[in-house]
């Protein structure tokens, strides 16, 4: 924008020969940029509040999966959400008009890779199903576009998951809120010794331990 101001300056100086007028041309194209840019950060920021993506930045793993099982029912799936371990690659399962798809779910805060693409794939075969999903609350890397291509594979990412939850009917879409205090972390047990899980951070991102370790070693991704 900058460098059309600099034209309409010199353009209404060009014809007027004054730089009042050359000044008030270059003022006038810097305020239309201005109010244009207001009005689409306004745009993008109430995009995002009618989403309620930033409360599903704040959920575990877990939580994502049951929001996500909700947000498919109220579409018409029957969604099936798999057990917190032993899902052989399959966060939820979903049902519909005779079509069975498995779904990955990765609240993550970076890009999901290509290990996402590779469970999804092999619990195709495991539930015999037909279809492949990866949801996340981010993007995917260049790795994962290109397998997720070759094999067949449903990425949704965080701009296409936005537009998916606002083009809902408001009061069919679940509240992300409402998820978080009815799944709560702090209820989370290990399977294996009954203790809290906790949330973790390793070399290869987040992922959740067993409170009780090093005598339980029991982890879960998120």
């Amino acid at each position: 924008m900058g460098l059309l101001s600099l034209f309409a300056f010199g353009g209404a100086y060009y014809y007027t020969n004054s730089f009042i007028i050359g000044g008030i041309a270059f003022a006038a194209v810097m305020g239309a940029a201005l109010w244009i840019a207001i009005a689409q950060s306004s745009k993008r920021e109430e995009k995002l509040r009618k989403s309620g993506i930033r409360e599903i930045d704040k959920m575990d793993g877990l939580q994502f999966e049951q929001y996500l099982g909700l947000l498919f029912r109220s579409q018409g799936f029957k969604a099936e959400v798999t057990r917190a371990s032993g899902d052989f690659g399959a966060d939820l399962i979903l049902q519909k008009n005779g079509t069975k798809t498995v779904v990955q779910a990765k609240r993550y805060s970076k890009n999901v890779g290509i290990e996402a693409i590779q469970q999804v794939v092999g619990a195709m075969k495991h539930y015999d199903a037909l279809g492949s999903w990866v949801v996340t609350n981010r993007d995917f890397t260049d790795a994962a576009y290109k397998l997720a291509a070759s094999n067949g594979v449903k990425l949704i990412n965080r701009e296409a998951l936005i537009e998916m939850i606002i083009q809902m009917n408001p009061s069919a879409k679940p509240d992300p809120k409402k998820v978080i205090s009815q799944f709560p972390t702090e209820k989370r047990l290990c399977e294996k010794c009954g203790s809290q899980m906790v949330l973790r951070k390793g070399t290869k991102g987040e992922f959740y331990g067993c409170s009780s370790y090093p005598k339980c070693r029991n982890t879960k991704a998120v």
